[in-house]
């Protein structure tokens, strides 16, 4: 379920690039196309078209990132432990403090 969401993100990101580059920064984008306003989908209704995918597809990769959070696997169902618990278990190992101390008084020849 985890990665079915991931996927879905990202398709929906893919998507709202698109859907992004489509319009204008000035408000013509896909609409410039369009000859007349007559047609089937004139020009408001375009640019109208475009806001709403925009903003919808932003509230369904909002929603789905709060989903995949909710999901997200714990390290127990993963079966292993954190990198940084990791690490910290292997500095452990090599403590500095017992380390053999060396005599400072010698001088070496």
């Amino acid at each position: 379920m985890y990665l079915l969401f991931i996927v879905l993100i990202v398709i929906v990101a893919v998507l709202m690039c698109g859907i992004v580059l489509i319009q204008n920064s000035k408000g013509g984008g896909l609409a410039s196309s369009f000859a007349s306003s007559n047609q089937i989908m004139g020009v408001r209704k375009t640019t109208d078209f475009l806001e709403k995918a925009t903003w919808t597809l932003a509230i369904v990769i909002a929603v789905l990132c709060v989903a995949t959070a909710y999901l997200l696997p714990s390290r127990a169902e993963l079966g292993h432990d954190s990198v940084l618990m990791e690490n910290a278990i292997n500095e452990n190992a090599v403590n500095p403090e017992t380390l053999p101390a060396f005599d400072v008084t010698e001088t070496a020849e």
